[in-house]
């Protein structure tokens, strides 16, 4: 990502004023000895901050080093996915994100001079959620929330102009060198979390490299400040008259800021498309001539889809645009990162504690090496129908176009940036598959859903009840059914916590009543349905009926003690 030094300083002087933060001479310069942590986290972006208060809500210490004194100076990710809400939620900054940033479901697409959209879409047809389908929140924000959560956690320790400039792999453990302005030191960490953005400089010192395909189509993406009157939706353009041939978005943030996003083409001079005047004529031929804004940020963009081959090497774990890289139409970097931090957090927890094999890691590799793959795929498809290549693509990308104004068939070809979604990891080594006859949703490896639940006459969310620990979900309506046996698991080294959900009308203290039924048809659940889900709310194996030993088995197999050969995550 490219930005211009003259654009960029307008838009640094127009914008927020970001918090800086000292640098703070650590204990190792006054005594020139090696300390000693569990997690050493390179990065003070979203993904190693939100990691750092992962592994403080298990208990585990970690150190996130950033080599800045501040947050980013550009909005940079701005679309928050409902998953990532729910997720940020357990870490104690989904409010002030929804609070301060801009709720939207709806997107429309227009193709040509036409001002009325060819199709609209609503992306959470399901209303009866906590969280919206998306928050529109610039990075910065997400980030200050992030440290604020973090000065409250005795087990984080986040430390300023602190860049990782050497690594030394070892089969136990990670020797980290450490430049800062007031000299260089080194720790000693079991485990390395390589969260350093896309150009990774861990990555580099490992020789390690990204493998995939890069677009040559640049993107401008603008940022300004305005008062307007667009609806807080996603809106999309193919072929408008003020970026004619290419394609153009627009978004609301806060604060009264805007991501207008310009396809420029393949061949434009980066110089030239970054001149005050071509952006200035960009901007006018979008928002009109007499447009009153100011920039915030400028910035070029040529997107890539890649991953690592592995995310696990060693000791040390990639996460975040570290791992895999995608184009920002679909809002799936900082989304995917963050999704990240929620599959290896209580896997690292776990190992640290002694309570679960080291190659319970070898499962993130599986797991979000799919969901990477999954969102890769996704992306090439999205930049093969908004850049068509030839002009049969063109032809065909248009008449996709045209038919989808009547046919809902054609709607679903239209591919404008697949919208960050959870995935569902079918076929992890960790999954317990289904003997007895479930509807697909909501299977083994699927994220679980939430609805409006009441609990000792309070109304609540479900998954407010679920992450941190592995959970076992018993539906009755029979009383405690089962519930010592159920509840003995609560006991155990890996303890699962209990939940008895009823249908509505019903009554009972600590339960969870299904307010309006949705639990039991999400679920497919009848009396007696039994759940066991991980701390990262994806469901590990269900059951028509709760059987001690089965749940053990897979509770076993969910934690990585069980050595039967599994297949890779695979299929839809």
């Amino acid at each position: 990502m490219i930005e211009h030094d003259d654009l960029g300083k307008a838009a640094r002087a127009g914008g927020s004023a970001r918090r800086t933060y000292p640098f703070a001479e650590p204990p190792e310069l006054r005594s020139s000895a090696v300390t000693q942590h569990p997690v050493v986290i390179a990065g003070g972006g979203p993904v190693g901050l939100a990691t750092a208060l992962e592994l403080a809500r298990h208990g585990v210490r970690s150190v996130v080093l950033e080599k800045r004194d501040t947050v980013g100076n550009g909005s940079r990710a701005i679309c928050w996915a409902k998953r990532t809400l729910e997720i940020c939620d357990r870490l104690g900054t989904a409010e002030r994100m929804r609070e301060r940033g801009v709720t939207w479901s709806v997107g429309r697409v227009y193709a040509g001079p036409s001002p009325e959209p060819v199709f609209s879409f609503d992306l959470l047809p399901d209303k009866a959620q906590k969280f919206p389908a998306f928050v529109n929140l610039q990075q910065y924000y997400a980030e200050e929330y992030l440290i604020d959560q973090l000065s409250e956690q005795p087990e984080a320790e986040l430390r300023w102009q602190s860049e990782v400039v050497h690594v030394d792999s070892a089969r136990d453990g990670v020797m980290v060198t450490v430049r800062t302005p007031a000299g260089a030191y080194q720790l000693y960490c079991e485990y390395l979390i390589a969260a350093d953005g896309q150009r990774s400089t861990i990555r580099g010192m490992l020789a390690l490299d990204l493998e995939g395909r890069g677009f040559e189509d640049p993107f401008l993406l603008v940022d300004v400040k305005m008062k307007a009157s667009f609806p807080p939706e996603s809106r999309f353009w193919f072929d408008p008259p003020f970026n004619p041939g290419q394609t153009a978005s627009l978004h609301k943030q806060a604060d009264d800021v805007w991501r207008l996003d310009f396809q420029l083409g393949r061949g434009v001079d980066r110089a030239q498309a970054l001149a005050p005047e071509h952006v200035e004529a960009k901007v006018r031929g979008f928002l009109g001539s007499e447009a009153d804004f100011a920039y915030e940020w400028v910035s070029l963009h040529t997107f890539q889809c890649r991953r690592m081959a592995r995310f696990v090497h060693g000791r040390v774990i990639f996460a975040g645009d570290a791992a895999h890289v995608v184009p920002p139409f679909g809002a799936r970097g900082a989304n995917g990162g963050l999704q990240d931090v929620d599959n290896f957090g209580w896997k690292l927890a776990l190992i640290l504690r002694g309570l679960a094999p080291g190659s319970l890691l070898d499962s993130y590799d599986a797991e979000r090496g799919y969901a990477a793959d999954e969102s890769l795929l996704s992306s090439t498809r999205s930049a093969d129908f908004m850049t068509p290549q030839g002009a049969a693509s063109r032809a065909f990308r248009d008449a996709v176009l045209d038919l989808s104004q009547d046919f809902g068939f054609a709607r679903r070809i239209v591919n404008t940036g697949r919208l960050s979604v959870p995935c569902t990891l079918d076929g992890s080594p960790l999954n317990t598959e289904d003997q007895e006859k479930f509807s697909r949703r909501h299977r083994p490896g699927a994220v679980c859903r939430d609805a409006p639940v009441v609990i000792d006459g309070v109304e609540g969310w479900f998954l407010e009840r679920l992450g941190g620990q592995f959970v076992g979900i018993l539906f009755t309506d029979e009383g405690d059914i089962g519930a010592a046996d159920y509840s003995a698991l609560e006991g155990r080294p890996i303890p699962v916590g209990s939940l008895t959900v009823k249908p509505p009308g019903a009554s009972g203290k600590g339960v969870v009543i299904d307010r309006d039924g949705l639990l039991y048809r999400h679920y497919d659940a009848r009396p007696g349905t039994y759940y066991l889900v991980r701390p990262d709310q994806h469901v590990a194996g269900r059951w028509r009926r709760f059987e001690r030993g089965k749940v053990e088995a897979a509770l076993a197999r969910a934690t990585g003690r069980q050595t039967e050969s599994r297949r890779s995550p695979e299929g839809g």
